[in-house]
């Protein structure tokens, strides 16, 4: 009588590729990316790298998550395989010209500022492997909708290093007025938009429909 067969052991799970991601402009996005991508084990925390800020809170903040801080953005870009420029947008094209000499081509290139086109990244840092994303405020509750853009020399492994990295991140236990106050600076996109919003009284228009959804389902309730 032929043996049983035997069982074929499962194969072994691959080990998730670790990259060293590099902030140039430790704002208050880039840390809320970098917790989410340590938090939800995209990369360690030890993966992770920025350089000093005018305000020393925003160093330490990502020194709380377990990063290393560099002395300057060029050491930054040294050290790293995939750079997000999260500067703000006044000052991008300040900041590439500066880090264009150190670019090479290994290097992934990453913004997040709003406004600035892919010609213009391109053509200010003369590096073609560059992928502009914009994560939206809910990327620091784990429900992120980002918007990406591919450069001329970005391949599809770029694109799934850089989505992950954008999308992953925690429940921070903030309330919704802090976490907005995280992603809105003077004169930018994002607090402009949200004087719009007050302008219409959109947020009393939203506390009325729930008032009004509420009261609706208790007297359907007692009918």
């Amino acid at each position: 009588m032929a043996a049983p067969p035997q069982p074929v052991p499962a194969p072994a799970a691959a080990s998730p590729e670790v990259f060293r991601l590099g902030f140039i402009g430790p704002g208050n996005l880039a840390e809320s990316i970098a917790r989410g991508v340590a938090a939800s084990g995209v990369l360690p925390a030890t993966a992770i790298r920025t350089a000093p800020h005018r305000r020393p809170e925003r160093a330490e903040a990502f020194s709380s998550i377990g990063a290393h801080i560099l002395e300057t953005n060029a050491q930054v870009v040294d050290d790293s395989d995939v750079i997000v420029i999260s500067v703000k947008p006044q000052i991008v094209r300040q900041v590439l010209v500066e880090l264009k000499p150190l670019l090479s081509e290994e290097k992934l290139l990453v913004s997040i500022a709003a406004g600035i086109k892919m010609e213009d990244l391109q053509g200010w840092s003369g590096h073609r492997r560059f992928i502009r994303v914009m994560p939206n405020t809910p990327s620091a509750v784990g429900q992120a909708a980002s918007v990406m853009c591919l450069g001329e020399m970005a391949t599809e492994n770029d694109e799934n290093r850089v989505l992950g990295a954008a999308t992953m991140v925690n429940k921070t236990g903030k309330h919704p007025g802090q976490l907005k106050d995280m992603v809105t600076s003077p004169a930018g996109t994002t607090i402009t938009g949200i004087q719009e919003l007050e302008k219409g009284a959109f947020r009393g228009t939203l506390i009325n429909a729930v008032v009004a959804a509420t009261k609706r389902c208790r007297e359907l309730s007692q009918s």
